[in-house]
Formats: structure tokens, C-alpha cells, sequence
């Protein structure tokens, strides 16, 4: 989220598998812990927008965005009211004014001071100091759940998550141990990073980097916690690049097969001048954005429900741009989630187990479909291309 933009070093992801058992478990949502918290049922999934002015809720909900994540010097009594009238939910600071409205349904959700773990300024003019202990962090997670436990608690996390070097932690540069600790201080655990329009060379437009971010999480918290992540998808601070509909696709969609259960858009816009909207401010992006989170809304159940295990797996033409996959079964088919994790082509050859010998893949979305024998079928990928097969 704040723009400490840039990181990390290279690091290859594998390409896992991911699978179609024979049975089918029911869908679950996992946000069931919480009376007050997101919805519970399978249709939900999180679509949040990062910082916004309660003024554009129906904008953004127009857009398919379900979610508020942060208000600006609040909750304020007003913004709140706002929101309440757009029908649009948030996840805010536990400030007095939220306390008051601890029985608001508007209210899903509690959130710790953005980036804790990067270097912390000390004023004006007066540099940096070390990023907030992990201590403090999950000290300030016990006393906001002692507060409201009906609601859960959010962390966002800045690139160190992804990046080891990144040297805007200050003097905890290079001492990823650290976030074994910070992620004990969420219920709800996110980080960002934003590679098209990263300044540095060896990041810029090396969009793997959200996937490798979202698989850290996954495993620092041992697949205990709920894992998000942040989505760029204006320039931020680069006045000569932005990100393109194909690249926001292909990052939301790394972050999902990689286990993130909700997302979050950044959507500002610093150079060459302050705009905070500046989604609302792009038409060829913004409708990209709408059919990215409809699509979304269409397959929550699915992407709600257990992964499959051990029964899919994928071989990419070209090791060097791997084809990363995710599977589920729902409604009696399966599902085959894919994405091309490098900016080159490579021929996909998939294998699905527990399929009849003759089977038919449909392409959700592109308006394709083809026969499947044997569980086996083939498919092309562009660069960073992302495909979606249902196969009955």
C-alpha cells in the first residue's frame, strides 16, 4: 500500500501441483470464525479497495469492488454513514470512533497501521527509525481482539515479504525471521508489491514477485491464517509506465493459485500529480478491473471450496517460463486454474486424474472448448497469459 515500491531478488517459482481427487468436499468460507466479521457463506470473496473516499463507494461497487480497506484520519462518524448508505463494508482502525461503532454491520474488520515492519519515520526531516518490533504488533493484536474478538484483525505487510533486501526495513534489512513473528499479529495477513511499475531494473516488470510474496505467507503462517495481498493497477509513482489489463489480470491470478483469499486494489496515483481515484480516472482500466471481479464473483464458490490434492499437474515447453496451476472440484467438475509465471510463450501439457476417459474442458471465458482423453490435453500460453478450464 504506501508506496515504498521495489524489491526483490530473483527467485524461480516452481510449478506445483495442484489436483482433482474423486471426492468432493463441501465449500467453505473462511471467514466463519468471526460473528461480525466478511460474510461466511461460499459466494463471498473479499474485492477491497485500498484508502478511498467514502464519497466514491458506489463507483467502486459499481466496479465489483465488495470492500474498503483503511479510512483516511479515521473512522470518522461521517464516513461511516457514508459507506452505511453506499452499502459498502469496511476494515478500519480501531479508534474510539470505531469502538462506538463496534455494533455497526458496516464495520467487517480491524486493521493495524499500515507497513509496521518497514522503517518508521521520525518526523519531518528527521529520517527513519527501525520498523515497529513484531512484539508491539502482536501485542496490539491481543488488546484490539480483546476490544471486538467478533471481528477479525487485518496486517499489511510491506515488500520485505517478498524481498530480503528490500532496504526500506533500515536495519532489519535481510532478517526475513522477523516476519515469522509479525504474522502472529494478524488474523487477516496481506503485504504489497508492485513490479510494472517498480523502479528498479532487476524487479520491474518481474510480476512473479506477487506470487512468491503470497507463497511466504502462506507458509510463515503455516496455512493457519488468512492470506490477501495488494494489486497495482495505476502508476503510482512512474510517469512513463503503467500496468496493463493483461498484467493486473495475470497478477490477481498468480496471487490466487498461490493462496490468497482476498485482494486489495491500490488505486492512487502520485506522479506527475495527486490523484487519489485514479482507477475512476482510467475507463480502459477500470472496465478491465469490472470483468476481473465479476469473473471472481462468478467462481467464489469454487475458489472458496478445498484445493484438490495430487491430481492435477502441468509441464510448461519451456522451463524457463513456468506454468503454475491450481485445481478444485465443485458442482461435479473440475477446475484448472493457470497462469504463464514469464513475459515469453510456452505450450501448456496438462494432466488431470479421476476424469472418465473422454472428457470435455471448457475455457471459462474465451468462448473455447475441446476434448479431453485420457485426462491429458494441451493448451498455448502468451506471455503472463492466464487460463481458466472447467472440465464436466
Amino acid at each position: 500500500m504506501l508506496i515504498l515500491l521495489l524489491v526483490l531478488s530473483a527467485l524461480s517459482p516452481g510449478t506445483p501441483l495442484a489436483a482433482a481427487g474423486p471426492e468432493e468436499r463441501a465449500t467453505e468460507s473462511p471467514y466463519g470464525h468471526w460473528k461480525n466479521g466478511p460474510p461466511a457463506g461460499p459466494g463471498y470473496f473479499p474485492i477491497a479497495v485500498w484508502l478511498q473516499d467514502p464519497k466514491n463507494a458506489g463507483k467502486y461497487k459499481e466496479a465489483g469492488i465488495n470492500l474498503y480497506v483503511g479510512l483516511w484520519k479515521g473512522p470518522t462518524a461521517a464516513q461511516l454513514e457514508a459507506l452505511r448508505k453506499a452499502g459498502m463494508p469496511v476494515i478500519c482502525e480501531q479508534n474510539e470512533v470505531g469502538l462506538a461503532h463496534r455494533d455497526d454491520p458496516i464495520i467487517f474488520g480491524w486493521m493495524h497501521g499500515d507497513e509496521p515492519d518497514n522503517a518508521q519515520s521520525l518526523g519531518a526531516g528527521q529520517g527513519y527509525g527501525p520498523p515497529i518490533p513484531p512484539e508491539r504488533i502482536i501485542a496490539d493484536h491481543g488488546r484490539m481482539k480483546a476490544a471486538d474478538p467478533s471481528r477479525p484483525v487485518l496486517l499489511n505487510l510491506g515488500q520485505g515479504v517478498a524481498w530480503d533486501g528490500w532496504y526500506g526495513r533500515g536495519v532489519r534489512t535481510n532478517h526475513p525471521e522477523d516476519y515469522l513473528e509479525y504474522v502472529k499479529g494478524g488474523d487477516l495477513v496481506s503485504f504489497d508489491i508492485y513490479p510494472v511499475v517498480h523502479p528498479k531494473a532487476e524487479v520491474q516488470g518481474k510480476l512473479w514477485y506477487v506470487a512468491e510474496g503470497v507463497k511466504r505467507l502462506v507458509r510463515w503462517t503455516g496455512g493457519r491464517k488468512i492470506v490477501w495481498n495488494c494489486i497495482e493497477c495505476t502508476r503510482i509513482s512512474n510517469q512513463e509506465l503503467k500496468p496493463t489489463p493483461r498484467q493486473v489480470k495475470a497478477e490477481v491470478w498468480m496471487s490466487l493459485i498461490h493462496g490468497s483469499r482476498g485482494f486489495i486494489y491500490f488505486v492512487h496515483q502520485f506522479k506527475p500529480k495527486f490523484v487519489e481515484a485514479a482507477l475512476l480516472a482510467d475507463p480502459e482500466m477500470l472496465a478491465a478491473v469490472a470483468k476481473i471481479n465479476q469473473e471472481i464473483r462468478e467462481l467464489a464458490p469454487v475458489l472458496n471450496g478445498p484445493d484438490a490434492k495430487d491430481g492435477a499437474a502441468v509441464k510448461s515447453s519451456d522451463v524457463n517460463a513456468p506454468i503454475d496451476i491450481l485445481a478444485k472440484r465443485h458442482g461435479g467438475a473440475t477446475y484448472v486454474f493457470a497462469v504463464c509465471m514469464r513475459d515469453a510463450p510456452a505450450k501448456a501439457a496438462f494432466e488431470v486424474k479421476g476424469l472418465p476417459a473422454k472428457a470435455e474442458a471448457e475455457v471459462i471465458g474465451e468462448n473455447r472448448k475441446f476434448a479431453v482423453e485420457g485426462g491429458k490435453f494441451g493448451d498455448d500460453f502468451g506471455p503472463y497469459e492466464v487460463h481458466r478450464y472447467r472440465i464436466r
